[in-house]
């Protein structure tokens, strides 16, 4: 796991001192969330409807290509209250601009649960993101993501169940 981090901030500070154009924003969305149990749950496992804030800095590596860096919170898991986990994320996106309005990204995203201790949650996950961006004008914009949970959720020590979270994001954003 040191690695893991040690090799996303080399990348990082690698990107920075690259960049051609810095860009920073603040985005916010509304999350549909849920959890996908393996073996699958005894109990009505509902979806969560949650939101996310975030801050975001956009790091032009050419003119159709970026790096974006986000510190995100995210209110994610099922609808019951025994299943329902907060996040602080760090997505990391590698974008594409597929039009001078448009842009596809793609990466990986480090979750730091921030809910009561013991609550039965791991406190660390990883997660797949995929999403689209839509330039409204040359600083607003709207966006879609998926976050596919890549590791269990729940605190292997106290259940056999594994939970992985898949979160659908509709969002909108400024750039400064």
């Amino acid at each position: 796991m040191k690695k893991i981090l040690l090799v996303l901030i080399l990348v990082c500070f690698t990107t920075v001192c690259l960049a051609q154009d810095i860009k920073y924003g603040v985005r916010a969305s509304l999350n549909v969330s849920n959890l996908d149990f393996e073996p699958d749950a005894t109990f009505d496992n509902k979806h969560r409807n949650g939101f996310a804030f975030a801050g975001f800095v956009d790091f032009g590596l050419s003119e159709d290509v970026a790096l974006r860096t986000e510190l995100q919170w995210s209110a994610e898991g099922g609808k019951e209250k025994a299943i329902r986990a907060d996040y602080i994320q760090l997505p990391i996106m590698l974008r594409l601009n597929v039009s001078e309005r448009m842009s596809l990204g793609a990466g990986p995203q480090i979750n730091l649960k921030t809910w009561e201790n013991n609550d039965g949650f791991s406190t660390f996950a990883f997660s797949g993101v995929l999403g689209a961006e839509y330039m409204i004008t040359d600083e607003l914009f709207l966006d879609v993501r998926y976050s596919l949970g890549l590791t269990n959720i729940l605190d292997k020590d106290l259940t056999d169940l594994e939970a992985k979270n898949h979160v659908i994001q509709f969002g909108f954003g400024i750039k400064i």
